[in-house]
């Protein structure tokens, strides 16, 4: 990946997780896949960042503000336990039944 085929450039702005932090004490957030090293940052961090300098493999930001993490919607259904106990209480439907299970397949 050379500077021209990179997902960012210098003077961009991005809202990034820090998902990890580097060797040197820098957080590292992933853009398009790319890497930025973001100095002053720590893993769990959700900040607004400035890319400074784009390299071959990697380029280097600088924290804009710290932002609040958004929150996504699960992906599992929540219920209450209100809502569970009148799950539980209401009637169900009865269903008959049968022997005959399928008996009219047999016919043809």
């Amino acid at each position: 990946m050379d500077e021209q085929s990179a997902p960012v450039k210098e003077g961009d702005i991005y809202e990034v997780s820090i998902n990890a932090v580097g060797g040197k004490g820098d957080g590292i957030a992933k853009v398009k896949g790319f890497v930025l090293f973001v100095p002053n940052t720590k893993k769990g961090d959700y900040v607004k960042v400035l890319v400074k300098k784009v390299l071959k493999n990697a380029g280097f930001a600088e924290v804009l503000e710290k932002l609040e993490k958004p929150v996504r919607p699960s992906k599992f259904a929540t219920v209450t336990e209100d809502e569970l106990q009148n799950m539980e209480d209401a009637p169900s439907e009865k269903y008959e039944e049968t022997e005959d299970f399928g008996e009219e397949l047999d016919e043809e």
